[in-house]
């Protein structure tokens, strides 16, 4: 006779058994698409090689999608594979990007690989508009006219070296809301400032900026969420606003510069700095903005509407080159110039004109600029960053992931992060 414990083990016994006889199923198809140069750059006239590998063998053939960047799609290809290898080549003519995406059949599997051609040979569509100087000064004017006043809430961090509170300004609309940090016991004019700016999005600012308190010897850090919202709310709060209130808000005012919701959050950066270098504890003449996407689009537009910013920090920028459809290329996100039948909308072009980093880097007065690029971001496409990046007059260095979309790779943080503290050092040193 079985026991009743038998009887519950045997069922978990013989499951066990069936599953280590039954075939295991076979991986996943994946696929890979390289260039043939470790750099994936090319100079106008070269021929760019897609290396192209499926990890089964038996795929004979894959399809390729090629274009500039996202832009002028050419006819699908069907490219053949031997042994599960096979290639590509494209001959290179312009500055810019061509893009390549291979599929498989009836698989989800999908690669992308991208070759630069003179990318720093990339130049902004439009000109900077006459009265761009002139607009920008009369938003500064009419935020100066604000009084500076500020509300400080003490907030709990785990930095044990730090004070951190929640921060309200007033400004232009809504207010700058964010975290502030600085060093317990600080010193006048002991320390420089950064400011940490948001990617697209809605949610409240966060207080992993305090960990910078520490840094270089003690640092005041401040994050502002981008649409002066309160912070520390449930997250249902900013699900909501992102559903309502603040849904598409990215094209609020698109046809109208006085209206247009970049204005907005541009101005409070102008406010957030006038709260950093009110404080005693600044040193006197260090401001660093740093940010990816979205924040990279606000650190190029610190640095120019602002002459206290000393450096910025942008990673995958957004917001540049919003005019590229008008030399037949790629534009940034996000893509506020709507296209109908081959055209685009004139007052959105217009307008756009005075919120794009194309213009900004052009009156950058920071003391230098670290910027990240991905070869294969479809967010902030690179032909876009390098429409901006090379229109920027001050030293600058470029971090290059050729095989990266829109993230901010390890990498690519690092890099940002060491030229931040390095640029510190440089101030400190009096250089």
């Amino acid at each position: 006779m079985f026991s009743r414990r038998l009887l519950l083990i045997l069922p978990a016994c013989l499951g066990a058994a069936l599953a280590q006889t039954q075939p295991a199923s076979a991986p996943a198809l994946t696929l890979k698409v390289v260039t043939d140069r470790a750099d994936a750059t090319y100079h106008a006239g070269d021929t760019a090689t897609f290396q192209i590998e499926s990890s089964d063998p038996a795929l004979t053939a894959v399809t390729a999608n090629i274009s500039e960047d996202g832009w002028n799609p050419r006819p699908a290809q069907t490219i053949a594979l031997t042994r599960g290898r096979g290639s590509l080549s494209v001959k290179v003519g312009k500055p810019g990007f061509t893009l390549v995406r291979i599929s498989a059949p009836k698989s989800t599997a999908s690669a992308m690989a991208a070759a630069a051609c003179d990318p720093d040979q990339i130049k902004p569509s439009l000109p900077v508009p006459e009265d761009f100087d002139s607009f920008w000064a009369a938003q500064k004017a009419a935020l100066a006219r604000v009084p500076v006043k500020s509300t400080l809430t003490p907030v709990p961090t785990a930095v044990k070296g730090a004070e951190a509170f929640d921060v309200q300004v007033d400004c232009l609309g809504a207010p700058v809301s964010g975290y502030y940090g600085r060093p317990k016991n600080a010193a006048p004019k002991s320390c420089p400032a950064i400011l940490f700016v948001h990617g697209a999005g809605v949610g409240g600012s966060s207080l992993g900026a305090m960990a910078w308190t520490e840094r270089e010897g003690g640092m005041l850090a401040m994050d502002i969420n981008a649409h002066g919202i309160p912070n520390g709310k449930p997250a249902a709060f900013y699900q909501d606003l992102a559903a309502g209130a603040l849904k598409d808000y990215r094209y609020v005012g698109r046809s109208d510069r006085e209206k247009n919701y970049f204005k907005g959050m541009f101005l409070r950066l102008v406010r957030a700095i006038d709260f950093l270098t009110a404080q005693p504890e600044w040193d006197g003449k260090t401001v660093i903005v740093y940010g990816s996407s979205q924040g990279g689009f606000q650190a190029f537009a610190a640095g120019a509407l602002d002459e206290r910013v000393t450096f910025i920090c942008a990673g995958v920028p957004a917001g540049c080159d919003h005019s590229g459809t008008v030399v037949n290329r790629i534009n940034g996100w996000p893509k506020l110039v709507t296209i109908t039948d081959g055209r685009p909308d004139e007052a959105e072009l217009q307008t756009a004109r005075y919120f794009d980093n194309v213009n900004f880097a052009q009156r950058c007065h920071a003391k230098g600029a670290a910027v990240t690029v991905g070869f294969i971001d479809t967010t902030c496409p690179p032909t876009s960053v390098y429409a901006a990046y090379n229109a920027l007059g001050i030293p600058r260095k470029i971090h290059i992931d050729t095989l990266a979309g829109h993230k901010n790779t390890p990498g690519a943080t690092k890099f940002m992060q060491d030229a931040a503290l390095a640029h510190v050092r440089e101030m400190k040193a009096g250089r």
